[in-house]
């Protein structure tokens, strides 16, 4: 019985290691098959992650290099180099800093540059300080109820209260300024 037993081993050991064996074959023709494939995709794969790597620290470099622009113009606002720099470096970052020195020198040929800017924020407040610096109506969407509240008091300044009482309704509820508009309708409207 021990022999026989022994001859079941040697065997399933056979049988396993013809499998073993057979699937190494299969593995190698699949390999020597599709190895172009493989290694393009492997390539592919690590130009891909290399790109995305450089492209990481350029563009870190170039927000290092506006941000460092940035400290120097607010230390030296006469540096053209800096504000070159930060031009070429961060367009974003140089619109908002030219709309900080217009609003700081009332300077209304930057506003009105910045109106058309491609960005919709700069484009808006800007336009809104313009107006407020030009005397006329003001729209905004960003600052919809201070300009409700900024039109109604010019329109009370010029005597045209049911004017002023039409921009103070068209503030809704929700608005931050709903409670002022109301403070204004009832000490100034309502007082005339």
């Amino acid at each position: 019985m021990k022999i026989s037993e022994t001859i079941n081993e040697a065997k399933k050991e056979l049988t396993n290691d013809e499998q073993m064996l057979a699937s190494a074959f299969k593995l190698e023709k699949l390999y020597k098959k599709h190895k172009i494939k493989l290694y393009s995709v492997l390539t592919i794969a690590t130009l891909y992650l290399a790109g995305t790597a450089v492209t990481d620290v350029m563009e870190q470099n170039r927000l290092e290099t506006a941000n460092s622009a940035y400290l120097t113009l607010e230390k030296e606002p006469t540096n053209k180099e800096a504000l070159e720099e930060l031009k070429s470096n961060n367009p974003a970052l140089f619109s908002l800093y030219t709309y900080k020195k217009a609003i700081e020198n009332s300077d209304k040929e930057s506003l009105r540059e910045l109106t058309s800017n491609k960005n919709s924020i700069i484009s808006d407040i800007s336009s809104y300080h313009l107006a407020l610096l030009d005397g006329k109506k003001v729209e905004s969407e960003l600052y919809s109820g201070i300009a409700h509240i900024d039109n109604a008091s010019s329109y009370i300044k010029e005597g045209k209260i049911d004017d002023a009482k039409d921009e103070l309704d068209s503030i809704n509820e929700d608005s931050p300024v709903y409670n002022i508009s109301k403070i204004i309708k009832h000490y100034t409207i309502k007082g005339k």
